[in-house]
Formats: C-alpha cells, structure tokens, sequence
C-alpha cells in the first residue's frame, strides 16, 4: 500500500510519475549505460481536502478560498492519474460523538462482519478465476463479469452522458464485479453498476 496524504501538495512530477506503475505494475529506470525494470504491484490510497483551506461544504466553519483558487488545488491532479485511480469518492466529517473509544467499540462487530465478508469474496473470486478482479484485463472481465442486460444499459448510458473513458468504464466493470462478489451473486446486476458509478466521484 502506498498512502499519499494530502496528495496535491506533492510535486507534479512525483505525482505523473505514478501512472505508468499504476498500469503496467512495473517501473523502469533508464540510466544511460542500463535499463532495469522492478515490480511495483502496489495499492494507491491518496487523500485531500476539498479546497485549500480545508474547509468547503463543511457545516461549522466557512471556506475563505476563492474559486479560481479551488480550481487551481484540483488541477495539481491530472486528468490522466485521475483515470487510473479506481475509486474516488468524498468522506463527510465524522461527529464529535463517533470519534470516542465507546463508539470505535460498539464498531468491532460490525468490523468483524465486514471483514468474513470481504474473505468470502476473496474466495469466490480465487475459485471463480484464479486471481483478484484487480488483476482481470479486459480480455477476461469479458469471460467473468457477465453483465444483466439492464446494467450493460446503464453502463452504456453512463459512459455516454459521462463521457468517461475506456480505461474508466473497465474499472467500473472490475468494481461492480467485486460488489457482486461481496454479495454473493454472479452475474453483475443494474444495482452493482450503479453502486460501482457512484464511486467515480471525480
């Protein structure tokens, strides 16, 4: 796991130089009397605050940025490392009262529910085809994520009205997949794609 927090303030060039390891798994360094290729097979979790000051939306402080400065913060990510990223979505602030060792406590259950969850989805997926839906090309998200008609129509008609690329609409595909998986169903219905959709908030 590579954790980048608070991932704009990190340089332009730091930041581009991710996407290649994020397609292909593997990084080259060209120096000019070799060329070596290492594995870097790794998960990207990456976060920042909605504007500069931290403080857009938030219900109990104002923002003080301006708009130009708000687009600005949000260009220091490219569009193209936005598209290689599988998973974006805003996490509101968490109450005061969620934050105290009670509540944390009255969470484990459920952590521990969620957790024989995610390991029968892992199994379901291993047995189904070998390796992790993060690691299916599209050659075989074709042979494994079979699509009910309704949610091919939807991811259709995402893809156009969201103009989303090819490269997003097969990440949307491996996501609905592994909720599939999660609850347990083969085939991949309208409400996965849907979820899966909701989880492109870029």
């Amino acid at each position: 796991v590579l954790f980048l927090d608070e991932i704009p303030e990190f340089s332009r060039t730091a930041l581009e130089a991710l996407r290649q390891p994020l397609e292909d798994r593997v990084i080259h360094i060209s120096r000019a009397d070799s060329k070596v290729q290492f594995p870097a097979n790794f998960m990207l979790v990456a976060t920042m605050n909605p504007c500069p000051c931290g403080y857009l939306g938030d219900s109990t402080k104002e923002c003080v940025c301006s708009q130009q400065s708000i687009i600005n913060y949000k260009k220091r990510i490219s569009g193209p490392l936005l598209d290689r990223i599988d998973m974006t979505l805003q996490v509101a602030k968490l109450p005061r009262e969620q934050l105290s060792l009670s509540a944390k406590n009255e969470a484990k259950p459920q952590a521990a529910a969620w957790r024989k969850q995610v390991q029968e989805a892992h199994y379901r997926q291993l047995k189904r085809q070998g390796i992790f839906n993060a690691s299916l090309d599209n050659k075989q998200l074709e042979k494994y994520a079979s699509l009910e008609k309704a949610a091919a129509a939807i991811l259709d008609s995402a893809a156009e009205k969201l103009n989303l690329s090819a490269r997003s609409y097969f990440k949307i595909i491996r996501i609905a997949r592994t909720i599939a998986d999660l609850n347990a169903r083969n085939n991949i219905s309208s409400a996965d794609i849907a979820e899966a959709l909701r989880y492109r908030q870029i």
